[in-house]
């Protein structure tokens, strides 16, 4: 007796799961579902479909980009740093608008006996005012508003350059370090005298920024011109506290060697080497020049 086999059963080709119209064998060894060659990702073991590869990217950390002195680029590109002092020093000069006792209380004074009046300087104990006199601005006599303006378009222009390079920690160090370099000069030579101003701090950032630029090989032209101008009318212009404008261009180019020309294998080190050392010795001036004050104290 003959039979009649039935039909075989038809089979089902697979296809990828975006594009149903493709025929595929693959399968995403992660969630198992077909995949076709566009939307295949090669994975350590076989191929992954796009949704799993970027579902498994969100928890990966990405590696921060290194600036070409060894600093981790931020994870923003804002210069939070610069914004930061600008916004302290305008906010100071808001201050000082509504009192004139802020610049009393805060401008960097030496010796107070040198002084008449009841201001108390740094030889009399007031250290701070080697640090908070970086963030005041005149606001009258000879420059007014200007003396502000200038300082805080330097900042502007220079800040964010710098600070991306150097990376935010550095940055903060060199400014800070430079403005306590030309208080500590004019404390050193003249401790009579009184100051205010970030300009101190700014011609840090030009001496670091000459600095730097030759190191990578930038054009370092503009930044010599804008210098040169600024030490002309330092020594030319009345009332300008030289010991302010030189002390702090020393410092921020002297502590931009150590950051620029630091060996790779020990960058790091070296970097927060040279900014505790340039601490150290500034404060080491200031302690020999108060123990030599203090007899006429």
């Amino acid at each position: 007796m003959s039979t009649d086999p039935s039909p075989a059963p038809e089979t089902s080709v697979p296809t990828c799961y975006r594009h149903p119209g493709r025929e595929t064998y693959v399968r995403c060894t992660r969630c198992d579902r077909y995949i076709c060659a566009d939307c295949m990702r090669d994975a350590a073991v076989g191929h992954q479909c796009v949704e799993c590869v970027a579902e498994g990217n969100r928890g990966v950390r990405r590696a921060r980009p290194v600036t070409p002195l060894g600093a981790r680029g931020p994870a923003s590109a804002v210069p939070a740093v610069t914004y930061s002092l600008i916004g302290l020093c305008v906010l100071a000069y808001l201050a000082e608008l509504s009192s004139w006792q802020v610049i009393t209380d805060y401008m960097m004074v030496g010796q107070a006996a040198l002084r008449s009046g009841d201001v108390i300087g740094v030889a009399e104990g007031e250290w701070y005012r080697l640090f908070t006199s970086m963030f005041l601005h005149q606001r009258g006599g000879s420059f007014g508003i200007t003396h502000i303006l200038f300082n805080m378009w330097a900042l502007w222009a220079l800040g964010p350059a710098l600070e991306q390079v150097l990376g935010r920690w550095r940055f903060l160090a060199l400014y800070l370090l430079s403005g306590l370099g030309g208080s500590v000069l004019l404390y050193l030579v003249d401790p009579g005298n009184s100051a205010v101003g970030a300009s101190g701090a700014i011609f840090g950032l030009f001496g670091a920024y000459f600095v730097i630029g030759r190191r990578l090989g930038g054009q370092v032209g503009p930044i010599v011109f804008l210098l040169v101008i600024n030490l002309v009318i330092t020594f030319s212009v009345p009332d300008i506290s030289w010991e302010g404008h030189v002390g702090g261009l020393v410092v921020g180019a002297a502590l931009a060697v150590g950051f620029a020309y630091a060996p790779a294998a020990h960058r790091r080190l070296v970097h927060i080497g040279a900014s505790v050392a340039m601490l150290a010795l500034l404060a080491t001036l200031v302690l020999v020049k108060t123990a030599e004050l203090s007899p006429s104290i």
